[in-house]
């Protein structure tokens, strides 16, 4: 019931701490920080030369479950979860049924109360059955557990009914995450449109249709005053868009996903269904601003929008593949590359993976005395090569197998238990 956390780097960005410590768990709770730890009794874990970080929590994950349970199911995408060195995950509703009814939410709950202890937390649909038609049952989803809502996938092409959807939530503290798609322009895409698309002779969505729908977004939440959050950024127009907002006051926040600072639409040379993502990989141009919104704050966290697909169903014509990739087990090392390339210090990375708690309105983000011991150490240097085949997840559709990679999740703690572990 005792576990010391020993030796390690504690980097506490919301305590506004980094220092070598030693943290104190009993029965699931932080007990105590410091340096000269009594470990009478205690499991001792040696994090000497690690990082030691609040736990990950990722807003921005397809668990497929219920309906898909061959891509993924809550079991799986738990353990690929902790593998990822996340202790809190947050689920989009585009199951089947969608979760726009209690019940699906109720059975997330229960599925994920027999996981492996990684914490779930259900986004509701935003309409019945995400079709953008008429609102879901929003305070009932809010009495079942759903902490935000949200039709991701497709977005709420109607604004009279975004803006009811938007009002209502909020008499339940609840947020809208907005999926930002122009579907008239994307409705053919394979890729970004530009000069890869025209090389690679593939249909191209241009950045004016993500752009375009996060600035209608951000206008109704400055109009009504109330939170909004910009899931998947991934262009630099959009940057632009969210910026502008965000200084004149609104109450905006925004996610990208690691694949967005790592590829660019020149991966799909190879015609790789695995590199075929929504919103697309778009240009260099747009990774670099994408980086520099990361660093200036104009991007607030880091989601993977891990989304499986099973090997069937990429493995088909580009046009007819589905779009998405895994990307929990992938997330910390790919954007550690920034740290190495000097972009992003480890306290700003740890931000970007804890900043989810404060965005959702969730208790986590901190280790100190009497919180709940959520806690992901990593060693970022450590260096190893990405193979899909040992991943956790049911689904193997990544563009980074065989990626050559620098850093690595030790382990995660969840309420005190060490859920993963990595023997290096």
């Amino acid at each position: 019931m005792k576990l010391v956390v020993k030796n390690g780097t504690v980097v506490n960005p919301l305590v506004g701490k980094t220092e070598k410590t030693s943290i104190v768990i009993e029965n699931g709770v932080v007990t105590e920080i410091t340096k000269n730890p009594d470990t009478k009794d205690a499991e001792v874990f040696d994090a000497d030369g690690l990082f030691v970080a609040p736990g990950f929590i990722d807003i921005h994950v397809h668990f497929r479950d219920p309906g898909f349970e061959y891509k993924e199911d809550i079991f799986s995408g738990l353990e690929a979860a902790a593998a990822g060195g996340f202790t809190s995950v947050c689920t989009m509703p585009n199951t089947k049924p969608a979760a726009d009814n209690v019940e699906t939410i109720r059975y997330m709950y229960e599925r994920a109360s027999k996981g492996n202890g990684v914490k779930l937390y259900p986004i509701a649909a935003a309409t019945k059955g995400l079709k953008g038609e008429s609102l879901a049952p929003i305070g009932e989803l809010a009495e079942g557990g759903a902490i935000a809502i949200s039709d991701d996938g497709r977005p709420i092409q109607n604004t009279d009914l975004l803006k009811r959807v938007m009002e209502y939530a909020s008499t339940f503290d609840m947020m809208y995450v907005s999926h930002s798609e122009d579907l008239y322009l994307s409705e053919t895409a394979q890729m970004n449109e530009g000069y890869y698309s025209t090389v690679y002779g593939m249909t191209g969505c241009p950045v004016v249709g993500e752009a375009s729908q996060i600035a209608r977004d951000c206008m109704m939440a400055e109009y009504l005053k109330l939170p909004i959050h910009i899931a998947h950024v991934s262009a630099a127009l959009s940057v632009d868009v969210i910026k502008f907002f965000k200084e004149r006051g609104a109450k905006i926040t925004a996610e990208t996903a690691p694949h967005y600072i790592t590829l660019t639409d020149e991966a799909l040379g190879g015609f790789d269904t695995n590199t075929k993502i929504n919103p697309p990989l778009r240009s260099e141009a747009d990774r670099l601003a994408v980086i520099k919104a990361l660093k200036d704050g104009i991007i607030d966290a880091i989601a993977t929008d891990h989304a499986p697909h099973h090997q069937r169903e990429k493995e088909v014509e580009f046009n007819n593949a589905p779009s998405g990739i895994v990307g929990l087990e992938t997330a910390l090392p790919l954007v550690l590359r920034l740290y190495h390339d000097k972009e992003l210090t480890i306290e700003r990375i740890v931000e970007l993976f804890t900043a989810g708690y404060k965005i959702m309105g969730l208790k986590g983000g901190k280790i100190e005395p009497g919180a709940p011991a959520d806690i992901t150490v990593f060693d970022p240097d450590y260096q190893w090569t990405v193979d899909k085949n040992m991943f956790k997840s049911k689904s193997h559709n990544t563009p980074f197998h065989g990626f050559h990679v620098k850093g690595a999740v030790s382990a995660t703690i969840v309420n005190g238990k060490i859920v993963y572990f990595r023997d290096f």
